[in-house]
């Protein structure tokens, strides 16, 4: 399938464009859709708000003003079923599950493809079990992609019963590997209920964190993608060091060169913790200087290295909070 990278901004109009699109279609004939004043000036509106956002591709208000004028005289709302298909498939695989299904009402060939609810799937879940079982001759890539979107949804509601629903449905296998890669690759899984999940499941939380490669990159920022794949309490509960622990294990293996111990990595990193609350927080009016907190590191690790506490702190003075995303 032909790949085009879509700006976030493109993509949202993009999809607004297809609805209004599909509806109309949907619900009158496509002549009406060509020639419908107010169906153009909506989507007039959506084109200028993308391009009132992307000066870069048109520097004035002339230019907007000419682009709607040569829109509005050529009234051409595009057929997706005259495209190539490579074209249209990208452009639908931007809609989500209950667009596409109004989308199949009107390109039902294009909106039912195989290939592009196959691409759904895996852009969303990147990683699952059933997709290198066997398939079943009436076997479906909508079917499939609409039992993840349930279990998904199961999932953000409780977290053991998302993954009984993942395993009974044969979509994750029951075993630590499979549950952690599928995890690992899910977008739309709650990062509250993974918490909640992998903090009564310490064996799948141990493969999770060897899938992170943290080669080369400096403690702030690992920590902080760290973080974001899996998600910290805003309290210094058992859990939090439990994290801290396995990252510093992990951030060492990766970079054996830095001669830096998995305990001193655990130091840093609560230090850096420490930091970002103590910058962040409204609460707190006296903030730590860097001169205070690199005589704080060293006194904690006895070990003189001062260059990089400055660095550490100007990443986090700089950067903001290394867990922005915790939530109790």
């Amino acid at each position: 399938m032909l790949s085009i990278g879509w700006p976030p901004l493109l993509t949202e109009t993009m999809g607004q464009i297809l609805r209004l699109m599909a509806q109309q279609l949907l619900y009158g004939d496509y002549n009406y859709v060509n020639y419908n004043s107010n169906y153009n000036h909506r989507m007039n509106d959506i084109i200028d708000n993308c391009n009132d956002n992307n000066d870069d591709n048109y520097s004035s208000d002339d230019n907007r003003r000419k682009r709607r004028q040569d829109d509005s005289e050529t009234n051409a709302i595009p057929d997706l079923s005259e495209w190539p298909p490579e074209l249209s498939l990208t452009v639908l695989k931007n809609l989500n599950a209950t667009d596409l299904c109004l989308a199949a009402c009107v390109w039902t060939e294009l909106a039912t493809d195989e290939v592009l609810w196959h691409s759904l799937s895996c852009s969303q879940w990147g990683y699952a079990s059933i997709y290198f079982k066997p398939k079943a001759d009436n076997f479906s890539y909508r079917r499939l992609y609409l039992q993840l979107d349930e279990g998904s949804i199961t999932f953000n509601a409780d977290s053991q019963t998302g993954i009984e629903y993942f395993n009974r449905h044969g979509l994750v296998d029951n075993n630590t590997a499979e549950i952690a890669q599928f995890i690992h690759a899910a977008k739309p899984l709650d990062k509250r209920q993974v918490r909640l999940f992998l903090n009564s499941r310490p064996d799948i939380l141990d493969y999770l964190v060897n899938l992170e490669n943290f080669e080369n990159q400096f403690l702030p920022i690992a920590l902080r993608r760290f973080f974001t794949v899996l998600q910290a309490p805003n309290k210094r509960d058992h859990y939090l060091h439990l994290l801290v622990d396995k990252f510093s294990h992990r951030f060492s293996q990766c970079n054996p060169e830095l001669g830096l111990s998995a305990d001193t990595i655990y130091v840093l990193c609560f230090s850096l913790i420490m930091l970002s609350v103590d910058l962040s927080s409204p609460h707190i009016k006296n903030k730590m200087s860097k001169r205070e907190f690199i005589r704080n590191v060293r006194n904690a690790i006895h070990r003189v290295d001062d260059e990089l506490y400055g660095h550490l702190y100007d990443d986090i003075y700089l950067k903001g909070h290394i867990a922005i995303n915790a939530n109790n």
